[in-house]
């Protein structure tokens, strides 16, 4: 017998995080009685006047939105990190080496802001405009430039600004009012860091950037590729731990927004509509997932330049329907990672989705129900 990527248990390597994920592709046939979810519908109005991020409405703690016509940033009235509050008392664990040692704990400062990407409250990525979607991304590197500005000049503690959105209720979304958010902190969170740490290894070991050579052997084997453009890479990654977990990746190495062209910013609003595209085609309901930018910190330094590139993570849970997702439990979350189909397989059923037709179509039917 030999191995079969398609049918026979393997580790893969993830050179971002230096971690493994697990493969069992024979676990995709097993039958399914667990948790089904609600098929994500397109019934919203496009205003709601109890929403709290449409124009013109009044939000939770009685500020008022303006009537805005495109993207609308806001600071977060729920903030996560706050820029005034103490500095935790260094006596908190007194003279006790054990706490000292092992309760280490440190005050976290920043600022957080909504991103409202559209006053439409019915509409979703996928259903903007290429246009509308330019206009998000024009309002992350806008923000970006704004909270450098603010850190050089002000001296406010900002050192990342961690870009992302949570779509639909499966993803923990609390209002379906199309909207992204911005967590500015004092410190590069987890993952980031994590990568930026692979990414100065991988050179000073072999004199390239690991995503530039990671570009490069996509292109060649172009076996997990969903969608490229002239300036950006749609990619299954190699080792992908959800079911239809993509990567977008900059062609050539972009640290961050600030260093975008304006054709740059038009191809990954096109990106992003492409994809969201197949996504909601993929199961034909509105799919849930969560997304968000790496890049580099505010006011990098040059060797924070030289690790950076540009790239964003989009991570859904659906796995085999509307209704059925993946959850990261049992072994996951107490050994490593593991998926249920390849990353090649799960290529194969994206890549058959480009174009419009089919999404479009689906809203009809939609539309057409609603009136019955």
């Amino acid at each position: 017998m030999s191995f079969d990527l398609t049918d026979h248990s393997h580790a893969r390597y993830n050179p971002l995080t230096d971690s493994w994920v697990l493969v069992s592709p024979h676990r995709a046939k097993r039958p399914w009685l667990g948790q089904q979810e609600k098929p994500g519908k397109n019934d919203a109005p496009e205003y709601d006047p109890k929403c709290y991020l449409c124009p013109g409405n009044t939000r939770a703690t009685g500020g008022e939105n303006p009537k805005y016509t495109s993207t609308y940033i806001f600071q977060n009235d729920y903030a996560a990190v706050k820029l005034e509050q103490p500095e935790p008392d260094a006596s908190v664990n007194g003279n006790d080496p054990l706490k000292q040692r092992l309760f280490q704990l440190k005050g976290v400062k920043g600022n957080c802001f909504v991103i409202c990407f559209s006053p439409n409250h019915s509409l979703s990525l996928p259903q903007m405009s290429p246009k509308d979607i330019t206009n998000v991304v024009s309002a992350w590197t806008d923000l970006y430039l704004k909270l450098e500005k603010e850190a050089k000049e002000e001296h406010k503690p900002f050192k990342y600004l961690q870009i992302f959105e949570n779509k639909g209720t499966a993803m923990g979304c609390s209002n379906l009012h199309p909207h992204g958010q911005a967590w500015c902190l004092d410190s590069v969170p987890n993952e980031p860091a994590k990568e930026f740490v692979s990414f100065a290894k991988y050179e000073a070991k072999n004199g390239t950037h690991l995503l530039q050579d990671y570009v490069t052997l996509e292109e060649r084997e172009k076996e997990r590729i969903v969608y490229e453009n002239d300036s950006f890479l749609v990619v299954v990654p190699y080792w992908a731990v959800w079911p239809f977990e993509t990567m977008v990746v900059s062609k050539r190495r972009i640290p961050s927004l600030k260093q975008f062209t304006d054709k740059e910013r038009e191809d990954l609003a096109a990106t992003i509509r492409n994809l969201t595209i197949r996504y909601d085609n993929l199961f034909e309901t509105s799919f849930p997932y969560s997304m968000g930018i790496h890049q580099a910190p505010l006011n990098a330094s040059e060797e924070e330049l030289k690790n950076a590139w540009f790239h964003m993570h989009f991570y859904p849970p659906l796995l085999r329907s509307a209704t059925v997702r993946k959850f990261l439990v049992g072994f996951e979350l107490l050994g490593e990672p593991q998926r249920d189909l390849t990353p090649e397989q799960a290529t194969d059923r994206l890549k058959v989705l480009d174009g419009e037709e089919h999404y479009l179509k689906k809203l009809e039917r939609e539309e057409q129900e609603q009136k019955k």
